[in-house]
């Protein structure tokens, strides 16, 4: 089966944003045309992430990733598999999140089948020989080392923990160390087995190509195959953890994530979040970097951003600042999140801050790998895909008394969650800064 959104102009009939066809028992395949592309991206979204993983299985869907590029039927080496893409000029590589797995290769148009070659051997013909698994234990714990040692990633990850509570959205996805050295050969086969079926699949294509060429090709790389899936346990009430949670580090610098909850993936709302996350933090002109870096100087870089996942998400703002501006730093993002709160955007903010979402989308959609996962992203975790024109006049839509109304939800003192890592010093008296202005 198949559908498509098109548009007609008065010059002629404007190419289909997209077209989407299902293989019986095989994987969804979603196309987008880029004319004149010399380039093709292909993103497969295993729809298996962490969030499937039982207590005991935490970090399997993480290691499952790493090991399907120890191998395959057809390229039985990492070498193997590097060279197939990289020799001749393309790119590729993966990333586990909690509610999918997602691989991309990007290479030239004319390489197009090899890359559909390679997305179908490492989903679903992996070797996961033992011999490998033992050996990308290894690799796996210095990865999760890295992380701990990284201040901004750990305020990153105690921040998770402080939202979502003990969860499964609340774990880290690489898992522990103890996790990774615990998980036994045939439980990450099991999880393969289960998990990477064709049919749990969605391909994503862009670029100078047809959609009935990419499902011929999606069909024969990926074959069929059906598999009953595990649905994954319900977000908790949130916020669902401690309300600061914090690592000493002897740093030169301290690390600061603070948020409240926010908003599901598809909720009606999800556009104006978006709209008041650009005012809030994203980017040079957002408040906070007007008021925390270019006023106060306060920090180097500060940013606001949106966690979404299928029932639930969060918003949080991050900084990096002196160890003792740690109160003073805090007090003024709060001080932002209390203006929008209690005072109107203006209109000429409000436009400014809808032309920098909507032009962002418009320059990513000319490139081969973002428009691959705009439209895989939307079809693999959301309700619908939407074109980019209908993307853009939902950024239209968006009135200041949206953003008003939608501060006021999520910006209440109950709801507020703190990470820091930071010198002992600089984590006394949290408690009393993390209060926003009445």
């Amino acid at each position: 089966m198949g559908s498509r959104a098109a548009t007609d102009a008065a010059s002629g009939t404007i190419p289909a944003m997209f077209e989407r066809t299902t293989l019986a028992d095989g994987p969804r395949v979603i196309s987008a045309p880029l004319p004149a592309a010399r380039s093709v991206s292909i993103a497969a979204y295993v729809r298996a992430g962490s969030r499937l993983e039982a207590p005991e299985q935490a970090g399997m869907a993480h290691f499952l990733e790493h090991l399907t590029f120890k191998g395959t039927a057809a390229y039985p080496s990492t070498r193997a598999l590097s060279e197939a893409i990289e020799g001749v000029g393309g790119s590729f590589n993966a990333a586990t999140d909690r509610e999918a797995t997602v691989y991309w290769v990007r290479v030239p148009r004319r390489e197009t089948e090899r890359a559909m070659t390679v997305l179908g051997e490492l989903i679903c013909r992996p070797a996961l020989d033992p011999a490998d698994i033992d050996r990308e234990r290894e690799v796996i714990v210095e990865e999760i080392r890295g992380y701990l040692d990284d201040p901004a990633e750990m305020a990153q990850i105690l921040f998770q923990q402080a939202m979502f509570g003990q969860t499964a959205l609340g774990r880290e996805i690489c898992g522990e160390e103890s996790d990774v050295r615990a998980l036994p050969a045939s439980g990450i086969r099991a999880f393969w087995s289960a998990t990477y079926r064709p049919a749990n699949a969605v391909i994503s294509i862009a670029g100078d190509i047809e959609h009935g060429e990419a499902v011929e090709l999606a069909g024969r790389a990926f074959g069929r195959g059906n598999g009953a899936l595990h649905g994954f346990e319900p977000a908790p009430a949130l916020p669902a953890g401690d309300r600061i949670l914090t690592g000493r580090r002897d740093t030169t610098q301290a690390q600061l994530c603070v948020g409240v909850p926010a908003l599901p993936r598809d909720h009606p709302d999800a556009w104006a979040l978006s709209v008041l996350n650009c005012v809030l933090g994203d980017g040079m002109s957002s408040r906070l970097f007007l008021a925390l870096v270019d006023r106060d100087a306060l920090a180097y870089d500060v940013s606001s951003g949106v966690v979404e996942y299928a029932d639930a998400g969060a918003l949080e703002v991050s900084a990096g600042v002196d160890p003792g501006r740690v109160g003073r730093t805090l007090e003024a993002i709060l001080r932002e999140l209390a203006r929008l709160r209690d005072e109107p955007v203006t209109d000429e903010e409000l436009a400014k801050a809808k032309a920098y979402l909507s032009g962002g989308l418009e320059l990513r959609m000319e490139e081969t790998r973002h428009l691959a996962s705009w439209i895989g992203g939307q079809e693999a975790l959301h309700e619908r895909v939407l074109t980019l024109d209908e993307a853009l006049a939902e950024v239209a839509r968006v009135t200041s008394a949206d953003l008003s109304r939608l501060a006021g939800e999520l910006f209440r003192d109950d709801l507020l969650r703190l990470a820091v890592v930071a010198p002992a010093r600089s984590l006394r008296g949290l408690e009393r800064h993390l209060r926003l202005p009445a």
